[in-house]
């Protein structure tokens, strides 16, 4: 189906370009949502007479975008969650869990706006993509941890989970003798030969 574009869409075209696309995306979502108009010739005479108010809708709205997305710019939301030894959390981090975030924090974010283009399955620091206007996207940092002492030290670039195994633990370490007989308890002068050798 051709259709005119109301507004710029990611990886399809800008406002007034006729494009073709699937006739479900055109159905469900582009005209519902009047981002597009069917191409027909009644619908271009009318896009024509009100591009100029188009245009300045769609100015207007990236500018208050814009403003907002200085406040939102750089944002790191700690998220504390459960997970497994090896780093791998109960369940996983949801747009809900990140817009929740970033609206305690006073951002005013829609969760149509959170592109997250992986689900967040593991601890760690990770980029998501706000898009605020079709022409305005910031980022924002997540920080999903254990605790909050954790979260501070993801914060400071510490890799949690290596930095867990990494640690050398010293623990208690049994006196071997090569030669004692099965059932022997060891005695201090082997004690000594094990550990000189």
């Amino acid at each position: 189906m051709q259709i005119i574009l109301l507004e710029r869409i990611e990886k399809l075209g800008s406002i007034g370009d006729v494009v073709t696309v699937k006739d479900g995306y055109a159905r469900n979502f582009l005209l519902p949502n009047k981002k597009a108009l069917r191409a027909n010739d009644a619908n271009r005479k009318v896009f024509e007479a009100n591009r100029a108010r188009i245009e300045a809708d769609n100015a207007s709205r990236r500018a208050e975008a814009e403003v907002h997305g200085k406040d939102v710019d750089g944002t790191t939301v700690v998220l504390i969650r459960a997970s497994s030894n090896s780093g791998q959390l109960y369940g996983s981090v949801s747009v809900r869990d990140i817009v929740d975030a970033l609206n305690a924090e006073g951002a005013k974010i829609s969760k149509a706006a959170i592109i997250l283009e992986r689900p967040i399955k593991t601890i760690g620091v990770f980029d998501v993509r706000v898009a605020l206007h079709p022409e305005v996207s910031v980022n924002v940092k997540v920080n999903v941890a254990r605790s909050p002492d954790e979260a501070n030290l993801q914060a400071q670039g510490v890799d949690v989970m290596a930095a867990m195994f990494d640690t050398e633990v010293s623990g208690f370490t049994e006196a071997f003798n090569p030669n004692a007989e099965p059932g022997e308890l060891p005695t201090e002068d082997a004690a000594e030969e094990a550990s000189e050798a």
